[in-house]
Parts: C-alpha cells; sequence; structure tokens
C-alpha cells in the first residue's frame, strides 16, 4: 500500500489470471502471525479509542525506508502498536518488547491520551460481528453549496503537506471532471488528526472523472490501437446532488471504459 505511487509492479486480480498464466495470486496471508495481526487489528478498533484515518496514518507514518523494507502486516503492526501506546494503553517497557519495536518513532515529548483501561469494554463476539455488519458511515447531515458543479474541469492540487490525506499520487496535478457531487463527508485529511475533544470535519466529498491516457501514458499505444471505446460517445443517465437538483450525464463527454472515476474531497482540488 503506498498511496498510489507507481514503478512498483503490476497487482494482479484473480479473475486475469487465465491471461497471465505464467503469474499466480498472491494468497490474503503469508503466514498465521499475519491472520493473526489483522485480526487483532479489527479487534482493538473495536475498542473505540481511535478511528479508522488514525489507522491509516499510523501505518503510514514511518520512516519512508522502513515503510518500504517492511511488509503489508508489518505495518499494519507497526501501526496497532503505536496507536496503543498514544492512546495510553500500550507503556513505552512494553512496546520495546514488542516485534517491529524499532519501525515505532515515539518522540520522548509525545502528547499521551491517557485512558481508564478499567472502563474500556471489549465487544463480545456477537457485538463484534454487529460492528462489521454495520460498518462506519462517514456522510454527515450538513448541507452546503458546492463549489464546483457537475461537468467543471477541476485540477488536484498537489499534495506536499505533511499529514494524512486519501489523494492517491497518481492524480496529484491532473485535470479532471467533476463527475458526481456526493454531499458532505468526513474529511479525511483531519480526521487523521482528530483529538477526543475536536468537532468532526466534514467537506464535499465529490466523483472526479479523469481521462485514463492522463493517467497512465501508457494506455496511449493500447487506444491508439483502436483499444476503449471513443471519446465521442456520451455517458448516458442523471446523477442528483446535494442540493436534490437533477443533472443530465449526456452534457458530459465522456467514455466509461477510457475512464477513471476517484472520489476526492473539496480541498483537494482547484479550477484547472
Amino acid at each position: 500500500d503506498l498511496g498510489g505511487k507507481q514503478g512498483f509492479g503490476r497487482v494482479l486480480s484473480a479473475r486475469n489470471l487465465d491471461a497471465i498464466a505464467s503469474d499466480s495470486p498472491e494468497p490474503l496471508f503469508h503466514a498465521e502471525w499475519e491472520r493473526r495481526a489483522f485480526a487483532l487489528t479489527l479487534a482493538t478498533g473495536m475498542l473505540g479509542q481511535w478511528n479508522i484515518d488514525e489507522s491509516r496514518h499510523a501505518r503510514e507514518n514511518q520512516e519512508p525506508q522502513r515503510y518500504l523494507d517492511n511488509s503489508y502486516y508489518e505495518t499494519w503492526l507497526v501501526g496497532l502498536q503505536k496507536l496503543l501506546h498514544a492512546k495510553g494503553l500500550l507503556e513505552r517497557e512494553e512496546l520495546e518488547s514488542l516485534p517491529f519495536a524499532a519501525s515505532v518513532d515515539i518522540a520522548t515529548n509525545q502528547s499521551i491520551q491517557r485512558h481508564d483501561r478499567s472502563t474500556i469494554e471489549p465487544p463480545t463476539p456477537a457485538k463484534a460481528a454487529e460492528l462489521l455488519a454495520k460498518g462506519g458511515p462517514t456522510s454527515l447531515p450538513e448541507l452546503r453549496q458546492p463549489k464546483y458543479a457537475v461537468g467543471t474541469k477541476v485540477q488536484v492540487l498537489p499534495m506536499t503537506h505533511a499529514g494524512h490525506t486519501r489523494a492517491p499520487q497518481y492524480v496529484h496535478g491532473v485535470t479532471g471532471i467533476i463527475y458526481a457531487i456526493n454531499g458532505v463527508h468526513i474529511y479525511p485529511d483531519a480526521n487523521a488528526h482528530r483529538r477526543d475533544e475536536d468537532t468532526i470535519v466534514g467537506e464535499i466529498l465529490y466523483t472526479v472523472s479523469f481521462a485514463r491516457v492522463a493517467l497512465f501514458p501508457s494506455y496511449a499505444s493500447y487506444a491508439a490501437s483502436g483499444g476503449g471505446v471513443s471519446e465521442d460517445k456520451r455517458v448516458r443517465g442523471s446523477v442528483t446532488t446535494s442540493d436534490g437538483s437533477t443533472i443530465d450525464k449526456g452534457d458530459i463527454k465522456e467514455c466509461n471504459q477510457d475512464r477513471v472515476f476517484v472520489d476526492l474531497w473539496e480541498p483537494y482540488l482547484t479550477h484547472d
């Protein structure tokens, strides 16, 4: 998981393996400890001491070379240990005795959010199943006028600031078209750093359509040879904006097979 960085080889899906007979699908877990690391992350997340954006940021916030050296589930363990320490559920001495502790960068002056362990109640198996089935909706009941209308050309800002972001690197600086307005959703860049007393920050979430060749130039040779569908084909149907109005997508020149659709928050965008 490299935040959309390119140059690390192909990602194969099970359905295309017949066409690529020399490759085999990667197993979900390479060893039993990886299965346990995944389960521990889910189980401790149900304690309600951090949100999903904090969890993602804890995993990615490592020294760059260590991040590359660690395997996928080693990174999950690093993030979990970091969160347990930051929330006061794991003392420094306990942390230092755990695997991959060297990857957990803990500042000596780090602010620890101390929680009374006796008040934290682990969920029962039935409650855990209920929590997993319910999920955690991110939409907020806030009405706000979108800055960009459907069909507007926008450019994704370069994400040069420190901290968490959900904008994959391959869209940074690329121009796209607003395809849909999805209302106000929790803004992950702020939510990853939110303390217990902070107000939840929401921002308008858009679906932005990009030309595939703009994101992945190697696709141009395939498109030039006749692959895909003509850019002149129009997408039919309509979308409903957050204020309840309906806009005909026939006004947007677009082809699903030659486009990539990415959900992006308003602060990520600027007028092209």
